[in-house]
């Protein structure tokens, strides 16, 4: 049972990073209809800035405790936000009335281009966040010393999950996102500003991949330029999982995909940690093929 409850909570804790950037990929293609394969990369950036920042010789001693990582993670997200919206601005909005086949090569090349400014930004070696600033505390649960770190993950992600929600469900922009995703042109006519609602998806969905980032860099201490790929894919699939599109789908997608890698490695084989995820991806879809919550998308006739 201790080995049971440390595998459920090392799946919770991962399963809430992939949730957390699995939501920017299911806004941006509930009102796109759009794979925006350059989130992977807006995540890392938020591991690297998270880094910059607690390396500073003038922040590093005022971020990296108690308060100083809620500041950091509002930094962060503010600034992968802003990142996240000029790549909207540079490579989707010129293409938003071409072929959608057009926008999707924009996206690879925009996450070819990120990815390798990120490796001439900060080098192509790993780079280890600071040991004054991974948390090294542990409570003890059902008689298993659970590191505090990975609680705080599974609490941060669960409370940025409500606020997503609740943004989405009882504002005034969230019901303008939730309307452009049904019907854009309905969503224009009646006087929605379908820029802004696009701006402020591309500013949500990378300010919780940042803070994503930012959490694994704290949780696993080393973080690579080519970290976006594997989590961005990982986190694509906890979309399609839980019903693409669908916000709430995301979310149960990725903490089952974070349990599902995190039992499979332990019971099974670590190298067989990656198959597992897709083999549970392909049994979903056979029985399910529009996910578990299932897609909340509109075609039009």
């Amino acid at each position: 049972m201790e080995e049971l409850l440390q595998q459920v909570t090392n799946g919770l804790a991962i399963g809430g990073v992939y949730a957390l950037v699995a939501l920017g990929y299911t806004m941006v293609y509930g009102v796109l209809r759009l794979i925006n394969f350059a989130h992977g990369e807006l995540f890392t950036l938020g591991a690297y800035l998270g880094f910059t920042f607690l390396t500073s010789a003038a922040l590093g001693p005022r971020l990296g405790t108690g308060w100083g990582l809620l500041l950091l993670a509002l930094l962060v997200a503010g600034l992968v936000a802003v990142s996240g919206a000029l790549l909207e601005r540079a490579a989707y909005r010129p293409l938003r009335e071409a072929p959608r086949l057009s926008a999707v090569v924009s996206a690879l090349g925009a996450s070819i281009f990120l990815q390798n400014a990120l490796m001439l930004g900060w080098g192509a070696r790993f780079q280890v966040y600071p040991d004054e600033a991974l948390p090294t505390s542990a409570v003890t649960l059902g008689g298993t010393r659970v590191p505090v770190v990975r609680l705080a993950v599974i609490l941060v992600s669960l409370a940025l999950m409500a606020a997503l929600w609740l943004f989405v469900n009882r504002t005034k922009l969230g019901t303008a996102i939730r309307a452009v995703a049904l019907d854009r042109d309905a969503a224009r006519l009646c006087g929605i500003d379908v820029d802004q609602v696009v701006r402020a998806v591309f500013l949500v969905g990378p300010a919780l991949g940042g803070v994503a980032g930012l959490m694994v860099g704290l949780t696993y201490g080393q973080i690579g330029f080519t970290m976006g790929w594997s989590y961005g894919m990982k986190a694509f699939t906890a979309a399609i999982l839980g019903g693409i599109g669908n916000v709430p789908g995301a979310m149960l997608g990725g903490f089952l995909l974070g349990l599902a890698e995190s039992l499979g490695s332990a019971y099974v084989s670590s190298a067989w940690k990656d198959a597992i995820a897709f083999v549970v991806l392909i049994v979903v879809l056979l029985v399910r093929p529009t996910g578990i919550l299932g897609e909340r998308v509109a075609e039009k006739a």
